[in-house]
This record gives structure tokens, sequence and C-alpha cells, in this order.
């Protein structure tokens, strides 16, 4: 065969690059059928790696090579995800799943597990969620808007290359929500390919993955603010990112018995189909906000519909429940320490003071008598 050459020392194994086989037969003939014939693997660094292709192992045949290669490891959690609800995206009066994701659909789009909103780092909670992306992967504005800001110094207010955020963009978007401004932020960018003031749509490409600001790799940080555009008026992007199809959100308040709400705790849930783990931590002290709707201090996002188990852990609390995440819409519940789950939705929040009704009294008409 073109381009193919195999020795007794070095043939490369195809299930780990980086080992080779070595055959040994009584036969001086290469490669000639003979009595039962052995195959070793031997580590090697000098095998070159095959290019990372499906490998089909061959039908049977009466053949007396006998190949023994190592157990196969179980098959990777798949990256592959259904394409998102189109936004905005509102089950609820009081949902506002209203943007799209800053990175492209044929690359990591999700928070990771430990980089989500209300982690506590270094001596601040974590404002934001992480995505995952190479660096010079394309960064996407999440709705329409205008550009605020672009550069450097976004958290410093001023041209500081040692601001935390890096090179940043921030957009304030074309619509609010209950009478609020929104405004987006990207982090940690390679570059911005916008300007202040510029206008841009949802889907447009504003910027690169970078690892500029304090960072510990590539990566984008998403922020939404509500209300203003201070590092003080976060809330957690992933109630306002559209999930993808037919997948829900896990939204939670968990308590202790004065009704404060409970800092740090472990959550982790078990798909009860594939058994697949998700884990959450709940929201730290300091710099975050829960929305005016759930109240939450713990947000779990993109599960896939079904039935889970879900387990806290916390030195205050150990309580286990099954709940079901339904597609599309937010399964919320409440931890009571020592009262145990409840499931009903939080009631809208209405106005703060309702004005006596002042509907005027119209007084009867009195008619004088004819004279």
């Amino acid at each position: 065969m073109s381009g193919c050459n195999l020795s007794r020392e070095g043939i490369p194994n195809p299930l780990n690059p980086t080992s080779t086989i070595r055959l040994e037969s009584n036969s001086s003939l290469p490669l000639q059928p003979t009595n039962l014939t052995t195959v070793e693997i031997q580590n090697s660094i000098s095998a070159a790696p095959l290019a990372s292709t499906p490998f089909s192992a061959p039908s049977p045949q009466p053949d007396p090579l006998q190949f023994v290669f190592p157990t196969v490891g179980p098959q990777p959690v798949s990256f592959w995800r259904p394409p998102l609800y189109p936004t905005p995206w509102e089950p609820t009066p009081n949902d506002h799943f209203l943007f799209t994701r800053p990175i492209g659909a044929n690359d990591v789009n999700w928070p990771l597990s430990r980089y989500r909103y209300g982690y506590l780092f270094y001596a601040e909670p974590h404002t934001g969620v992480d995505i995952p992306a190479p660096k010079g992967t394309p960064i996407l504005a999440i709705g329409p808007g205008t550009v605020t800001f672009a550069g450097y110094g976004i958290y410093y207010k001023g041209n500081i290359y040692a601001d935390p955020y890096g090179i940043a963009v921030s957009i304030k978007h074309d619509f609010g929500f209950a009478g609020k401004e929104i405004t987006s932020v990207y982090g940690h960018m390679d570059k911005t390919l916008v300007y202040r003031g510029q206008h841009v749509e949802g889907g447009d490409v504003i910027g690169i993955v970078g690892e500029t600001g304090k960072v510990s790799g590539p990566h984008l940080h998403l922020e939404v603010r509500v209300g203003d555009e201070t590092f003080f008026a976060t809330r957690n992007p992933e109630l306002w990112l559209a999930p993808p199809q037919g997948w829900g959100v896990l939204v939670g308040q968990l308590l202790d018995a004065q009704g404060d709400k409970i800092t740090k705790a472990k959550v982790k849930l078990r798909n009860l189909e594939t058994n697949q783990m998700y884990e959450v931590i709940s929201y730290a002290e300091g710099a975050v906000n829960s929305d005016d709707y759930y109240k939450e201090n713990l947000v779990l996002g993109d599960l896939p519909a079904g039935k889970y188990y879900m387990y806290l852990d916390h030195p205050s609390i150990s309580a286990k429940t099954e709940l079901e995440i339904r597609p599309g819409q937010v399964t919320f519940f409440i931890y009571r320490f020592k009262k145990g789950f409840e499931w009903d939705l939080p009631r809208a929040p209405g106005p703060k003071f309702i004005p006596p009704d002042l509907t005027p009294t119209v007084p009867a008409l009195q008619v004088s008598p004819s004279p």
C-alpha cells in the first residue's frame, strides 16, 4: 500500500497513538500466518500520532493474530445541544429569556459549571458566567443595542490596562424589562470589533475571545446588568439567555431556620434516565443580586427535560428529593430548613402602594319644587 510502512517493531496502535504493536511469530517471513501469534503493546514515544478518525474493528476472520487492547473507557458526554428557543422566550409574564448566546452554536456556548453566577472568587462572588472558548473565537452580541463601552477600563472607568475585565464591550439594549434598562457586558477579549456609539444587532460579531485582564486562560465573561450599567447591578445571565429547545432551567431558594438565604451550598442533580450529574452552588454574599420575581440564590440552566434526583449538601442541611424539569420552563423550588421543599411559584410582585378608591360620589340631584 502506497505510503504505508509496516514493520515488526513499530505498527502504530489505532486505539492509542502513543503506543506501538510489536509482532512476534515463529516464522521468519513477515506477517506470514503460522501457529498462534501474540501481540504485545509497548509504550513508545517514537510512534507518530494518527488522525482522530473513527476506528472500526474488522469482521472476525480465521486469523492466528490475536490483538489485546486496553479496555475502552466510557463514551464522553455529547456536546451536541438542540437549537435555542426563539427570542424573546417568555413562557410566563415573569420570565425574561430575551437573549441568544454570545458564542456560536458550533462551539461550547454554556457556562462552565464552576464559573457560574454567584460563585465565590477571590474576595467577591462571580458577577457573571464564564463560557470556555479558544482564543480567537468570535463573540456575538446577545441582542440589539448600542455600544456604550469598548476597550480597557470598564471597571476602573478609564483606559487602565490593569482592569480586571481586560478588553471589554458593553451594550445597552434596545429594550428593557419591567421598566428597567438592560446592559450586557463581555470581558477578557483579545480585541474589539466595534466602537462606542455603534448600533449592533443580535448575532453581530463584536470581538474575539482572549485572555486579557484577571484570568487563568482564554474564555468569555458575560454579564447582564439591569437598571443601570454599574458593577453592582448584575443579574444571573442564565435567567436571561434562551434555553435549548426541549430543555429547562432550575431556580431555587435555600433558606435557613430564620428565612435567610444559605450561601455556598452545593446542590447536585442526577438525571434518572441518563445518570448524568449536574452541580451548582448557591450564591455567596457580596455584589450579586436575585431576580425581582424569583428571589433565588441558585440557578442551573440548560438541563434536558426529565426527572431528576436532587441532593443538597451543606454543613447545615442534608436533604434530597425528586423533581421534574419541564421543557422550555423554569422549575422553581424553595427549601426551608427543617420544613422541607415547596414547589409553588412566587407571587407576582405588585405595586408597593395601592391607593384607596377615590371615585367621587355624585351627589343626588335635588329638584326644586315648581312655584
